[in-house]
């Protein structure tokens, strides 16, 4: 029987997990705030002990951060079962990976990087992407559980691949969203109203379902956070140490990297990524109004 432990009930953790809960496995989770504990008994995960949840024989872990994955995986890796699985699908790097890699091969527990593409939106939708690498077997084995919350699964290797797959992907959206914001600022400086350009370019064949997905948002310069530019900051900064470590030339990602600093500098940060795009319509001298 399958027996799910769950560690990080955020934004993307919660709706994960509540998927799999769903779905008809039960899933224990430990959660450190204690005024959270009734909003998620009420959505069919279970709130336990430490001990309760590392005793499961499989263990999501959704962590905002290299810090976070080390302090939990301290706690956790000495009172995991053996022949247990962690499956850990936060956005870290391939380097604190690697390390809790080694700890739990000593410990003979499978490890599962398995991070994710998608917002909280996604999650709660089953429509998240999974990347993932690791043990094979263990993949095919906890494949049926990821699915609950996620559309699509990849088997990328049994390394770190998975962690690179995934800064990959977030290269690409940062990346994105700032070609976005100087598609748009060129656009509006030849008198094509914000609003127009932005159906044109969701209805063209740019039109990706993140540029879609933004469209409605932007036009109504809503910028509330699905996942915020200090998360993208802090993504590019994985990218570029990776990129350093392995030879790879990134000048995409430290320029956008300078783009987030300036939305920090603006005191917009914790909003959407997507607010990145005001940068260059502020280099512009446009505003955020929708008409030019």
């Amino acid at each position: 029987m399958v027996n799910v432990g769950w560690i990080g009930t955020g934004k993307l953790g919660l709706p994960m997990a509540v998927r799999i809960a769903a779905a008809g496995t039960g899933v224990r989770a430990y959660v450190r705030s204690p005024d959270r504990i009734e909003a998620i008994r009420a959505r069919q995960v279970v709130c336990v002990t430490f001990d309760e949840m590392a005793a499961q024989n499989i263990v999501f872990t959704s962590l905002p951060d290299d810090d976070a994955l080390r302090q939990v995986a301290a706690e956790l890796i000495p009172v995991l079962s053996r022949r247990g699985a962690l499956v850990e699908t936060s956005t870290v790097s391939p380097t604190v990976s690697a390390e809790i890699g080694k700890e739990l091969a000593a410990r003979g527990i499978a490890y599962l990087r398995a991070p994710v593409s998608g917002n909280p939106i996604a999650a709660a939708a089953g429509k998240l992407t999974a990347m993932v690498s690791g043990p094979k077997e263990a993949f095919e084995v906890i494949r049926p559980l990821m699915a609950s919350y996620s559309q699509a699964q990849f088997w990328l290797g049994d390394g770190e691949q998975a962690r690179y797959a995934k800064l990959a992907v977030n290269l690409m959206l940062a990346v994105s969203a700032g070609m976005l914001g100087e598609a748009l600022a060129l656009a509006r400086r030849g008198n094509v109203a914000a609003a127009d350009i932005l159906d044109v370019i969701a209805a063209s064949a740019l039109g990706s379902p993140m540029v879609v997905g933004k469209v409605g948002f932007l036009k109504a310069a809503d910028y509330t956070p699905t996942f915020s530019g200090s998360q993208m900051a802090k993504d590019l900064d994985l990218i570029l140490s990776a990129a350093n470590a392995t030879g790879v030339a990134a000048p995409l990602a430290a320029f956008m990297r300078t783009q987030f600093a300036a939305i920090r500098a603006r005191g917009e940060i914790d909003q959407d990524f997507i607010a990145v795009v005001k940068v260059a319509q502020g280099l512009a001298g446009l505003g955020e109004a929708p008409d030019p």
